[in-house]
């Protein structure tokens, strides 16, 4: 009996841990995503997997990357399933729905006007333009604030070419932003 209290205090400290990361987790899903419930969704499916295999967890290791990496994962594996499926399109209701839907197509959440509300504009747009493999990249580094090896663990891929990405995509940041800097006389 005091076995399973004990590993129920555990589990409650890694619920409380996990739960921290859920803004950060959400935010990165819907700049993989693109769309808030595709974003939901893939937040909900690393919460599953995670609280799932929290057995697996080490203590004292970085839960945070650790969820990271999960999201990630989950994400990429989507992207493959998707690609494997076949989409049968129905044109008549694609222009149907095009004719009912907003600007843009997306449906404005309070989670995106929250996230539009963070960063100025042009650098949202400049960020959203950027090459998926970029965006990540930097999306990672300079707002979720992870180390180097963290995103290469997180993405599957070495570290130089984490460095590399970060590297151009905020280069390619810099050369969108460029017509607003003030030009000195």
């Amino acid at each position: 009996m005091a076995r399973s209290e004990g590993l129920r205090g555990v589990s409650a400290a890694f619920e409380a841990e996990a739960l921290a990361s859920l803004d950060s987790l959400y935010r990165a899903a819907l700049r993989l995503t693109r769309s808030p419930p595709d974003a939901e969704d893939l937040v909900q499916d690393t919460y599953l997997k995670a609280f799932r295999a929290a057995d697996s967890f080490r203590p004292g290791t970085n839960l945070r990357a650790w969820l990271f990496t999960i999201l990630h994962n989950t994400a990429r594996n989507r992207v493959r399933d998707r690609a494997r499926d076949t989409v049968a399109v129905d044109s008549e209701v694609v222009e149907q729905a095009a004719e009912r839907a907003p600007l843009g197509g997306l449906v404005e959440t309070p989670e995106t006007a929250l996230l539009r509300g963070t960063l100025a504009p042009d650098l949202q747009a400049a960020i959203d333009a950027l090459p998926d493999v970029f965006r990540q990249a930097v999306w990672l580094r300079d707002v979720e604030e992870f180390s180097y090896a963290e995103i290469a663990e997180m993405l599957s891929i070495p570290v130089g070419t984490v460095m590399s990405r970060i590297s151009r995509g905020r280069h390619l940041l810099f050369q969108q932003l460029q017509h607003l800097r003030p030009v000195n006389a």
